[in-house]
């Protein structure tokens, strides 16, 4: 088992250093967006790289429609109207069962004084893995065309890792505090602008390595289209503030092809 100082760039990322944590928190709370970048050790990086490429074959693809709010179309109102209006989503996927043992993506993902950093900015007292075999890391594959059409998350936060930056395209961008969900405001009137072009996106600047943490909730946001041949791959991890809970059936049919 590699130690965590393999993997992550302690130096530039004292995860257990209370003026770090408060900074990141900061940041998360003031933007809803943080990246830190230069993450991962190089060594490491290469190797979650190589990871991918060699499990590619295994990748599940899929291309959807869906709105922004990732909800069934509303019959009761036109197609036009923002809670109807569909954009579309392509990307491969492999799962946390294709993910290897000895990858550096499970100690990370393991790692307590990880996780311990993780709490204390998202202010989560414990995070758990998912109950499933398939969600809890995933590491995605964007080819050239492929995105990620405009939507909000169900869930409250994101954690990301970019480890394949493609030569143009694969744009992070997001219009923040569009809706409040707590409140039931979904702001048709202002999703329908950023959807006609009418709003500039602010973009976040990613790069290899570099670890982000997004609130999405209330966040509009996408990834636009992938130029070039070379592969964007990110990697997801995914926690739940409780534990047992598992991707619905559904969802994992969706996104995984399977169960």
């Amino acid at each position: 088992m590699q130690q965590l100082s393999q993997i992550v760039n302690l130096s530039a990322n004292p995860l257990g250093d209370a003026a770090f944590i408060a900074r990141s928190k900061q940041t998360l709370e003031r933007y809803g967006a943080l990246v830190l970048p230069g993450f991962l050790q190089p060594a490491a990086l290469a190797a979650i790289r190589q990871e991918g490429v060699e499990n590619s074959h295994a990748a599940f693809y899929a291309a959807n429609q869906h709105n922004v709010y990732l909800k069934p179309q509303d019959p009761e109102r036109p197609t036009h109207h923002a809670r109807n209006r569909l954009v579309t989503s392509s990307k491969g996927c492999i799962t946390d069962e294709e993910i290897p043992a000895g990858s550096p993506l499970r100690t990370l993902y393991d790692s307590p004084a990880f996780q311990g950093f993780l709490c204390s900015v998202l202010d989560e007292p414990q995070l758990y893995p998912y109950a499933d075999s398939l969600s809890s890391i995933n590491l995605h594959y964007a080819h050239a065309g492929q995105e990620l059409g405009w939507h909000f998350d169900n869930s409250s936060f994101a954690i990301t890792l970019l480890i394949q930056k493609p030569h143009a395209g694969g744009t992070f961008e997001y219009v923040e505090n569009l809706r409040d969900a707590d409140r039931g405001e979904m702001n048709f009137a202002g999703v329908e602008r950023v959807l006609d072009g009418e709003v500039v996106p602010k973009q976040l600047a990613i790069n290899e390595g570099d670890l982000v943490l997004f609130r999405g909730r209330n966040a509009m946001h996408r990834v636009t289209p992938t130029e070039g041949d070379i592969t964007r791959m990110l990697v997801v991890l995914a926690y739940n503030a409780q534990p047992g809970v598992a991707l619905s059936e559904s969802a994992r049919m969706t996104f995984y092809g399977r169960m």
